[in-house]
């Protein structure tokens, strides 16, 4: 997998954290993928002129939903069941840092839509080392591939529409809003 553009790395405790209650990370992560497909939806509702974008979040909604049913064969295959979705207090922070106005507000979605996938394949990637079961740890391997994909498509979009100056300077931005969320967000078996 490629390097991340993360600045702070998730610690230790949280991998610890997942692996001692997996059952519940397992749910909160089809939580998070269904709002994930969720998301791309918005982004080509909300954008229906802008034709690559339009395409890409079509192929990404299919894509995380996809990932969403594969994450429900692992929750019932261990006898569970779903549960109602709560609020992600990372993504709800996140979105705070969204600019109102019309440009900045559809740069500010791609790029958190980018630094949420990134912190997804660094986390995946995490589990998938710390996991023993074999076919488990091949889907999380899968999927930590599929978040660096997902990361890089939102700023290759964000190229399409805005230049380069500016969109380095919002993503240092929003690299840095990441990180205090990070570092004021309690440890617990979620994806966030």
């Amino acid at each position: 997998m490629q390097e991340t553009p993360l600045l702070v790395k998730t610690s230790n405790n949280w991998v610890q954290a997942v692996l001692g209650n997996f059952d519940s990370f397992l749910l909160d992560h089809a939580a998070a993928e269904k709002k994930a497909s969720g998301m791309a939806i918005s982004m080509l509702s909300h954008y229906p002129d802008r034709t690559r974008l339009v395409t890409k979040m079509t192929d990404l909604a299919i894509e995380e939903l996809t990932h969403y049913r594969e994450v429900l064969r692992w929750i019932h295959s261990r006898g569970l069941v779903t549960v109602a979705d709560t609020k992600d207090q990372y993504v709800i922070l996140l979105r705070q840092a969204i600019r109102k106005e019309t440009d900045a507000y559809f740069l500010d979605r791609l790029l958190i839509a980018s630094v949420i996938e990134a912190r997804g394949a660094e986390r995946f990637a995490l589990i998938a080392d710390a996991l023993q079961m074999l076919p488990m740890k091949k889907f999380y391997q899968s999927l930590a591939k599929s978040e660096a994909r997902h990361y890089e498509l939102f700023l290759d979009l964000a190229a399409v529409y805005f230049d380069s100056s500016t969109i380095e300077s919002r993503w240092r931005q929003i690299l840095k809003i990441e990180a205090e969320i990070l570092s004021v967000l309690p440890v617990r078996a979620a994806l966030h």
